[in-house]
C-alpha cells in the first residue's frame, strides 16, 4: 500500500509559472523539486500558452504527481491583466487535468495562512517558511519567490487534504455509531 502522496503545487503566470513538486508521508512533508517555465515574452499569446502548458506536462512526465493544486487568481485593478493571468492558469490547470489528476485550487491567503500563519504575509516571509518546512528546497540557491509560492500551494495542499481526511474519518465514525446505537 501507498502511503506517500506527491503533490504538485503551481504559482501561474503569463511571465513565469512557479511549481514545486513535495511528497507528504503522514505529518511528514519532503522537498522532490521546483523550477519555473518561463516563455518568450515576444511570443503572441497563444505560443506563450502552449509553452507553459507544454513546459509544465514535461514537469508532469518527469515527477508523475498523484495530485495538483494552484493558486486562485488574484483579480487586479486591470481587467486585461487579470484575464491574461487566467488564460496562463487556465493552461496550468489543463495539463494535469489531462493526465487525469485532481486539481485543488486555494486563495493566496489561504495559502499564507497556511504556511506563514497570516493571510497578510509578503513573499519574502513565505519564501522564508517554505525554507524552514522543506530545509532541502530551502537549501537550494534558486529558490525564487515563484518557486517557492509554488512549494507553499502543494504544502496547503497537503495540510487541506489531510483535515478533509480526519473530516471524513471523523464522520463515517459517527455514523457507524448512530448506527450500532439504532440496531
Amino acid at each position: 500500500m501507498k502511503n506517500t502522496i506527491r503533490i504538485i503545487g503551481l504559482d501561474p503566470g503569463l511571465r513565469r509559472l512557479g511549481w514545486g513538486v513535495i511528497d507528504v508521508d503522514g505529518a511528514r512533508l519532503s522537498w522532490v523539486g521546483h523550477g519555473v517555465i518561463t516563455p518568450d515574452e515576444k511570443q503572441a499569446l497563444s505560443d506563450r500558452l502552449l509553452d507553459l502548458f507544454e513546459g509544465l506536462t514535461q514537469v508532469l512526465e518527469t515527477y508523475h504527481p498523484d495530485e495538483a493544486a494552484i493558486e486562485e487568481t488574484f483579480v487586479n485593478m486591470n481587467p486585461a491583466s487579470t484575464l491574461k493571468l487566467g488564460h496562463a492558469r487556465a493552461a496550468a490547470m489543463l495539463a494535469p487535468a489531462k493526465l487525469g489528476l485532481s486539481v485543488a485550487e486555494y486563495a493566496a491567503l489561504d495559502v499564507k495562512k497556511s504556511v506563514v500563519g497570516a493571510g497578510r504575509a509578503d513573499k519574502d516571509q513565505v519564501l522564508f517558511m517554505v525554507r524552514r518546512l522543506l530545509p532541502r528546497a530551502g537549501a537550494e540557491a534558486s529558490l525564487t519567490a515563484d518557486m517557492a509560492d509554488a512549494l507553499a500551494v502543494a504544502i496547503t495542499h497537503a495540510h487541506k487534504r489531510k483535515m478533509a481526511i480526519l473530516r471524513s474519518s471523523s464522520a463515517a465514525v459517527a455514523q457507524l455509531k448512530t448506527k450500532r446505537s439504532v440496531a
